[in-house]
């Protein structure tokens, strides 16, 4: 059994594994929309390169451990093949257990979830490409490896990626300590709600 994902494909997009020469798209993608200052990008460069390769290698050695095809892909508006964003699986370890009425967590400790994550070029949001890439790798992890649920996390005021949230249908949760920054809401997306 393979656990590699393969290339997803919805109505606008193209869900692909990272390529070395998309480094430079990657890296203006995401230094604008994390909203890096234009004097430190290329200091990030070398950075965000290591974190490609790193990207890359992983969906190799995640297959050959039998695990989930954790990492970030490149979105791909298909019309033009223009990278427009990234979403990611990511391994999500955090204190969902603290959150009121998280289901089936007790307690307060850390606790595993699979994690969705997602970026797109400022230039290019409002057109629901974040949604439509989430939703259809979110639909491929339900389909692929009967994965039970996914999560999102986010800042309370990231009005973009709530949106984002609310338009996979995920139930909200708020982190009433606040802190961590990324852990101010939660987003909880269940398999059962999705057929």
């Amino acid at each position: 059994m393979s656990t590699l994902m393969p290339p997803l494909r919805s109505d606008r997009l193209e869900i692909r594994p990272f390529v070395s020469s998309d480094l430079d798209d990657v890296h203006r993608v995401l230094c604008e929309a994390w909203d890096v200052a234009t004097d430190q990008r290329e200091a990030q460069r070398a950075e965000r390169e290591l974190w490609l390769n790193w990207t890359i290698a992983g969906y190799r050695e995640y297959a050959r451990l039998l695990q989930p095809p954790y990492g970030e892909r490149a979105v791909v508006r298909r019309q033009d093949e223009r990278l427009v964003g990234v979403v990611g699986v990511v391994p999500a370890l955090a204190p969902f257990g603290t959150l009121p009425h998280y289901p089936s967590v007790p307690g307060t400790g850390h606790t595993p979830e699979v994690g969705l994550y997602w970026a797109t070029d400022p230039r290019e949001q409002g057109r629901g490409y974040a949604t439509e890439a989430a939703w259809t790798v979110a639909r491929f992890l339900f389909e692929s490896f009967a994965v039970a649920r996914v999560i999102a996390t986010t800042e309370f005021d990231n009005a973009a990626s709530r949106g984002v949230m609310r338009k996979l249908g995920m139930q909200e949760f708020t982190n009433t300590a606040g802190q961590p920054e990324w852990f101010q809401v939660v987003g909880l997306l269940e398999r059962s709600n999705t057929a």
